[in-house]
C-alpha cells in the first residue's frame, strides 16, 4: 500500500523546545513520536516504502527543519528489493556524511536495520556491522536493536510484529525501551560545533 508522504509536528510544545526529527520509512512513519516525546518538537520524516536512495533525495527537507537531534532508521526496504549489502551500506554512509556536513551541530543516532524474516538476517547483520563502525567517523551514535527484537536465528520476534516486518504496539514499546536511554546518552555527548571532513574508501 502506498502511504502518502506526510510531515507531523507535535502540538502544544514550547517554541524553544529542541527539535527531534525521525527519518526513515514506514516503521518510522507509524511511530507516535509527539505523544512519546512530548518534551520535544517532534518532526516525523518517515515515508512508507522509502529506500536509502529515497532518503538521500529528500535530505534537503530534513536540513530545512534544522533539527537538534536526528534518529535515522532506513535500509530494510532496500533488502526487500534485492539491493546488495554494499549498496545499502554506502547509501546510509552517504546519508550520514551529508547530514553531518549540512547540520554540523546536530546530534545523530543511527538505529540498526531491524530484523525481519530470518532469510534476511545474514545480509542485514553484515550491513549493521559495517554501519556500527562507520557511525563513529561522523560523530554519530549507533543503537543496536537486535538483542531486543530478534530471535536467535535472526527472525523478528513474532511478539513484536504481525507480518515479519512492521512493528506492532509491543514492538514499538520494545524499541522505545532502547531508544529513550540511547537518546539520553546522545545528549550527554559533547555537541558538534563545526563541520568535519570524512574520507571514505573509493
Amino acid at each position: 500500500m502506498d502511504i502518502p508522504r506526510r510531515r507531523i509536528h507535535s502540538g502544544g510544545v514550547d517554541e524553544n523546545a529542541p527539535t527531534l526529527l525521525f527519518l526513515g520509512d514506514s516503521i518510522t512513519q507509524a511511530g507516535d513520536w509527539a505523544t512519546w516525546f512530548p518534551e520535544f518538537r517532534t518532526v516525523n520524516h518517515g515515508v512508507g516504502g522509502d529506500k536509502t536512495g529515497d532518503v538521500i533525495a529528500r535530505l534537503d527537507r530534513v536540513v530545512a527543519e534544522q533539527p537538534d537531534e536526528i534518529v535515522l532508521l532506513i535500509g530494510t526496504n532496500d533488502f526487500g528489493n534485492r539491493a546488495t549489502t554494499e549498496q545499502v551500506v554506502r547509501n546510509i554512509e552517504t546519508i550520514l556524511v551529508d547530514l553531518r556536513r549540512d547540520l554540523p551541530g546536530a546530534r545523530l543516532l543511527l538505529v540498526s536495520i531491524m530484523p525481519r524474516g530470518r532469510e534476511f538476517a545474514d545480509r542485514i547483520n553484515d550491513a549493521n556491522r559495517h554501519l556500527r563502525q562507520f557511525a563513529a567517523t561522523v560523530k554519530a551514535q549507533f543503537l543496536d536493536l537486535w538483542p531486543a527484537l530478534a530471535l536467535e536465528d535472526g527472525e523478528l520476534n513474532p511478539t513484536f510484529s504481525d507480518d515479519r516486518l512492521h512493528l506492532n504496539a509491543a514492538g514499538y514499546e520494545a524499541w522505545l525501551a532502547e531508544l529513550r536511554p540511547a537518546l539520553d546518552r546522545l545528549r550527554d555527548a559533547p555537541p558538534m560545533s563545526s563541520p568535519i571532513s570524512v574520507i571514505r574508501e573509493p
